[in-house]
């Protein structure tokens, strides 16, 4: 295939033919572009300040609330065997592919896809709806976030009681249990919370038919088992009821009873897309020093949380559960299944973030180390943050005299329920639920940033003109999401935040990871951007050549289709708790899931009918690809490159008028 070193005759602002030269690059100087205003686009500041944006932007909630339970429901450390491999053949080689298309293009995707191969342009626009409707989403989640941040600043702890108008007669806690005990020198059986009150056990389980049973369990005449009290009675955690009545509010809403906005909910959404809105108000710029913080102030955290963890009784239980290998469960495709989503959920690939964050990189960049040191760094805090976790969720265990499987929730469950519940019996508790939560929001802004750079470049590349009023961009971005998000903080709004979630970034963008990793290997050649790759200063050795031949031409497409099979063979009607939502609403995810795909068809017919481009012209560079800016160097060596140029064109038997 043609190498790299192509010469494109574009028309500058002035109507007069410049050529550019696309090859070797120290740095990236202002080239000529059909508009003149593809210029500036800034850079960080320093190289490191990128790498910790990646680091910020695909090290995120996932990696504390989700990766320790899969850890835990697969099989524990066997589990790691099947996510690294899928990191190795998936995770890893997307990941890579974005950061070089976006660093070797200097675009955003919505224009560096369409000019790499035409038949892709609306591949761009895909995975900006998709991060667009994530960003929205996301921002819901740190606003539940903020709302337990302020609330763990009181002196008493509101999700540790059951004296609230919205607790029911199961509501129970650590703490409400704890006094019963406490009282329980003169009761004939031992007593636990129960019906708003300290309850005989012997009393309760003659009310359900069995016998008492001193300790936590009621006899069965019949069958002469021990039935758990938990089993008889179903209680609930206070911090549930705190989580799913008083800050969301459900209550009785419904898709047809849709409720009103929170307005405390309101207030923590508002006050999360202003805090974004000035971290990144100047853009990269701004951002670039933000993600000092951001990517760098969660591992103090967990690093405080793990070492309080570890002195807590009952720890040891939580972290032998975690890790414990079962190696029987590696046969289960399910397993393989969870270790593949994970991957694409952990690293954000597929959204656009990450070709829009390398697009501002320096040309020489090493973005191949910035994948390696990114990929890994994500690995290892995802099992780190397990350890920190399970640690504290062996204590609860211990302490509320159950399996630690009864307390390892994934996602909100565990972020809202089982670790609030863990901190009413810690030492200063108010001291851990401010970290925790101060840890997660700034996981959740980190990953924030990303989204929010990516939507703001995609307008910014279409409409150029409007770059220098950057902050209007963003704050206009800022305004639309926290808009859309309202029906997210109503009483009824986990329904339509589950259904987002369950079908935006979740079937669709195993589709865009396959078609971004089929442009580079089968469209655009694999030797051609092994030679771009060149061109920007990043060479490989033999071994990590033929890695990279390997997982890009074969082993990563069939293992991205093969998993988008397996998940749409697999996949089941949304629910949220016990609540089965109707049909017309899971169309309705659909629905959403499918507007991300739209635009791929929608391009297609765009430019044939526009351009009447040829099958061929569809699958070849446009004139417009390659780096947007180049140096006083290359113009100097540009003579010598066309010679050099036509040379390599006749040996691919590629015409230099149907390349140009």
């Amino acid at each position: 295939m043609a190498k790299s070193y192509e010469v494109n005759s574009v028309k500058s602002g002035n109507g007069k033919t410049q050529s550019q030269n696309t090859g070797d690059a120290n740095a990236k100087t202002p080239a000529a572009t059909s508009s003149g205003e593809e210029l500036n686009r800034g850079n960080w500041g320093r190289p490191l300040e990128f790498t910790l944006a990646c680091i910020g932007y695909a090290v995120g909630l996932g990696n504390v609330w989700r990766f320790p339970h899969l850890v835990f429901r697969n099989g524990g450390g066997a589990f790691l065997i099947p996510f690294v491999l899928m990191v190795l053949i998936i995770g890893l080689p997307i990941f890579f592919s974005e950061l070089f298309i976006g660093q070797y293009s200097g675009l955003g995707p919505n224009k560096a896809y369409g000019r790499m191969a035409p038949f892709f342009e609306g591949l761009g626009m895909c995975t900006t709806i998709v991060i667009t409707f994530v960003t929205i989403y996301y921002m819901v989640i740190v606003a539940w976030i903020l709302f337990y941040l302020f609330a763990s600043f009181t002196s008493d702890l509101s999700w540790g009681h059951c004296n609230h108008d919205y607790n029911t007669h199961r509501c129970f806690s650590s703490l409400e249990d704890i006094v019963c005990k406490q009282n329980n020198t003169n009761a004939p059986t031992d007593l636990i919370y129960w019906n708003r009150t300290c309850t005989e056990i012997d009393s309760i389980c003659q009310d359900y038919g069995f016998m008492g049973k001193n300790g936590s369990f009621c006899f069965d005449n019949e069958t002469n088992v021990e039935v758990p009290i938990r089993n008889v009675i179903h209680r609930v955690l206070a911090s549930e009821e705190y989580y799913n009545e008083y800050v969301l509010g459900i209550g009785d809403a419904t898709w047809s009873n849709w409720g009103y906005p929170r307005w405390q909910l309101v207030l923590c959404l508002l006050l999360a897309w202003i805090v974004a809105f000035f971290c990144i108000i100047k853009g990269i710029q701004s951002a670039g020093k933000v993600v000092y913080f951001t990517a760098l102030f969660p591992y103090v955290t967990l690093t405080a949380l793990l070492i309080r963890g570890a002195t807590l009784e009952g720890a040891i239980d939580g972290v032998i559960f975690y890790i414990q290998p079962d190696w029987n469960r590696l046969l289960s495709p399910d397993v393989w299944a969870d270790a593949a989503s994970q991957t694409f959920y952990s690293f954000g690939i597929a959204c656009g973030s990450l070709v829009t964050f390398a697009s501002y990189n320096k040309f020489k960049n090493n973005c191949h180390t910035d994948a390696i040191l990114v990929s890994t760094t994500n690995v290892l805090t995802a099992v780190f943050a397990g350890f920190a976790i399970f640690s504290i969720l062996g204590f609860m265990a211990h302490n509320m005299d159950v399996s630690v499987s009864t307390v390892a929730t994934e996602g909100p469950g565990l972020a809202f329920i089982a670790y609030p519940e863990a901190v009413l019996m810690m030492p200063l508790p108010q001291l851990w639920a401010v970290c925790f939560f101060l840890m997660m929001f700034i996981l959740g802004m980190g990953s924030q940033f990303g989204g929010i750079e990516a939507i703001n470049t995609a307008i910014i590349d279409r409409w150029p003109h409007l770059r220098k009023h950057k902050w209007r961009v963003t704050a206009g971005t800022c305004l639309f999401c926290f808009v859309a998000a309202l029906p997210m903080v109503c009483n009824g709004g986990v329904y339509m935040f589950t259904l987002m979630e369950w079908h935006t970034a979740s079937w669709a963008i195993l589709l865009l990871g396959f078609a971004e990793i089929v442009i580079i290997s089968w469209v655009y050649g694999i030797d051609r951007a092994f030679s771009n790759l060149t061109d920007m200063g990043i060479k490989f050795n033999r071994v990590m050549r033929g890695y990279w031949w390997v997982v890009w031409t074969i082993v990563t497409p069939i293992g991205s289709i093969g998993i988008f099979i397996f998940t749409m063979t697999d996949i089941k009607g949304t629910e949220y708790r016990d609540y089965v939502f109707p049909v017309w609403a899971d169309v309705m995810g659909w629905m959403f899931g499918s507007a991300t795909l739209l635009p791929f068809p929608i391009y297609i017919v765009f430019r044939y009918l526009q351009d009447k481009l040829t099958l061929k012209e569809f699958f070849q560079p446009s004139r417009k690809w390659g780096p947007q800016e180049t140096t006083s160097l290359q113009d100097e060596r540009r003579a010598s490159s066309l010679s050099s140029m036509s040379a390599i064109l006749k040996t691919n038997g590629i015409g230099a008028s149907e390349f140009i």
